[in-house]
């Protein structure tokens, strides 16, 4: 049975993405040559209420690619996956092509 996590309030499920050890060629990389910190992002929560009541969305959508801090988080493992889980304000930004 598949199970699907679907983030609380502000928080964003994240698939960090792991920059390849070795080149097409058979050259390993050293860890020194590793990219930025970024993530591809899952689930997102519904966002967040305000003390008046009002609906904040969170900034990013399924599929965005992000940029994580080096620290924080929670790890996740869902059917041998490890994910992380994010609040929306703990996102970077994100990263476009």
């Amino acid at each position: 049975m598949a199970k699907r996590l679907i983030p609380a309030l502000n928080r964003i499920l994240v698939e960090k993405i792991v920059a390849p050890s070795k080149t097409a060629g058979g050259i390993l990389l050293p860890e020194k040559t590793s990219k930025l910190n970024s993530g591809k992002v899952v689930a997102v929560g519904p966002g967040l209420r305000d003390k008046n009541g009002n609906h904040i969305p969170v900034a990013v959508k399924e599929g965005d690619t992000v940029l994580l801090p080096d620290y924080g988080g929670m790890e996740v493992k869902l059917a041998d996956k490890e994910y992380h889980l994010y609040r929306d304000e703990d996102i970077l930004g994100t990263l476009h092509e």
